[in-house]
Order: structure tokens, then C-alpha cells, then sequence
């Protein structure tokens, strides 16, 4: 079983920038698929971006550009790099993490794992 812990979310400036983090413990992620989803305000929670196993990734398409995620297997730890912030993504981020690891499936029920979330709020 896996636990997940995100951190870095904060209060920041539309065109700011923040790294989320994801640290896992439990099972090394290596295997794992791996992804950031998030959750507004009377929102359904969605999918921001995924890295599986092999490194591949994917974003949703108003994410393309704006955000990187990547991991680090020796902290097993994933983050994700939120540049150009705008109002809009103001919600609660969450990652999560899946046992099909070849998997980048942007759907929920592909991610068996799931954090406790972090706030990120932007402000225009």
C-alpha cells in the first residue's frame, strides 16, 4: 500500500509560479502510475497531468505549456512545476497513484491511491 503526501501549495500571483510535491512511502513509485488531479469549489474533481511507469506523460490540454510534472525515484517523490498561474486554477490539488503503471489514464478510477490534497490559490 501506498501513502501519499502532497505540500507546497500557497497563495501566489496570477503569472506566478509554484512546485507542487508528492511524497509517497510505503512502495517505491517506480512501478507505479502517477498523476495530479484537482478539485475546485463546487467543481468535479479533474485531471491536471500523469507519468507512468516508463516516464511518459500527459496533460490536460489547458495544463499543456503551463505545467510539468516529473518524479524522482530516489526520494520517491513526484511534483509538479505550475507556471503561469492563473485565477482559474485555484483549487485543491491532489495526487494520486495507480497500479497499472504503464497506465497515463486521465480517469479516476485508474488511481488507487490518493493524497490528502494541498491548496493552491491564486489571486488576480
Amino acid at each position: 500500500q501506498v501513502q501519499l503526501l502532497e505540500s507546497g501549495g500557497g497563495l501566489v500571483q496570477a503569472g506566478g509560479s509554484l512546485r507542487l510535491s508528492c511524497a509517497a512511502s510505503g512502495r517505491t513509485i517506480s512501478m507505479y502510475a502517477m498523476a495530479w488531479f484537482r478539485q475546485a469549489p463546487g467543481k468535479e474533481r479533474e485531471f491536471v497531468a500523469g507519468i507512468n511507469y516508463a516516464s511518459g506523460r500527459t496533460y490536460a490540454d489547458s495544463m499543456k505549456g503551463r505545467f510539468t510534472i516529473s518524479r524522482d525515484i530516489a526520494k520517491n517523490t513526484m511534483y509538479l512545476q505550475m507556471n503561469s498561474l492563473e485565477p482559474e486554477d485555484t483549487a485543491v490539488y491532489y495526487c494520486a497513484a495507480g497500479v497499472r503503471g504503464s497506465s497515463t489514464s486521465s480517469q479516476l478510477r485508474t488511481y488507487d491511491y490518493w493524497g490528502q490534497g494541498t491548496q493552491v490559490t491564486v489571486s488576480s
